[in-house]
């Protein structure tokens, strides 16, 4: 057990990082899976409203510092391709 009122700060922090790092993490996993999951259905319409919703959320993780502007720009242009590539 840490001593050092430093050292139970820091455990502290990280604690509630890694909680918010996981959080983010499985949000993003899930809105990228429903977008996938709406284009292998060939579902034109739940894509594209799927995307509408990643896109804004991706961005917005940015803003927050969870994501670096060119992963997240990345991610959104493959999804992006995906929805596109689906027959209306």
């Amino acid at each position: 057990m840490a001593h050092h009122q430093s050292t139970i700060k820091r455990i502290r922090q990280t604690v509630k990082r890694t909680e918010r790092n996981r959080y983010y993490r499985t949000r993003l996993k899930n809105i990228v899976k429903a977008v996938r999951v709406a284009a292998e259905a060939n579902d034109k319409v739940a894509a594209q409203e799927a995307f509408k919703i990643a896109n804004k959320q991706i961005h917005k993780m940015v803003s927050r510092g969870f994501l670096k502007k060119a992963t997240a720009a990345r991610k959104v242009s493959r999804l992006n391709r995906l929805v596109n590539k689906i027959a209306a």
